[in-house]
């Protein structure tokens, strides 16, 4: 007797490990687009509800972010670890603005090289939760969270 298993029995096998295998990619992808619907939803609120106004490098912050929300959302259903090649350089570049608003923000970089000369500025405080956390801080940390989780999830990925 053979101790093969039928056809379907062995095809029913395959897809629960496919599956095992694809969970925690899944799980990934989900966790970057939460903290991107999160960051979003987040400067909104701060922008629609408390009433503060965005300056230039928040709105490329924005620019960024807010199609993370929906490319993500469209590599969870069907899952599609791909989507990491559109959505890391947009999260990546977010960051970038992010952490150059940071050093803005701290009084790092000279006014003559701030992009925040009319308008709001760049180094508005608004909030600081804790003492330290400032909305370029909430920002930066999202930004780094996102390009953690997509930088796993690549590698994951591609294993």
């Amino acid at each position: 007797m053979s101790n093969d298993a039928p056809a379907g029995q062995r095809a029913s096998d395959s897809e629960d490990r496919r599956r095992e295998r694809l969970e925690p990619e899944w799980l990934l992808l989900f966790a970057a687009w939460g903290v991107a619907a999160v960051a979003t939803a987040g400067s909104l609120f701060f922008s629609y509800v408390m009433g503060f106004a965005p300056c230039v490098l928040c709105w490329y912050q924005r620019i960024c972010l807010f199609p993370l929300v929906v490319i993500l959302a469209r590599g969870l259903f069907p899952l599609d670890p791909g989507v990491v090649r559109y959505a890391l350089p947009v999260a990546a570049l977010g960051w970038l603005v992010a952490a150059y608003h940071n050093l803005v923000y701290l009084g790092v970089v000279p006014e003559s090289l701030q992009p925040c000369g009319r308008g709001v500025s760049c180094s508005e405080e608004y909030v600081e939760w804790f003492g330290f956390l400032s909305i370029p801080l909430l920002s930066l940390l999202g930004f780094t969270l996102l390009n953690v989780l997509l930088i796993v999830l690549s590698r994951r990925s591609s294993e």
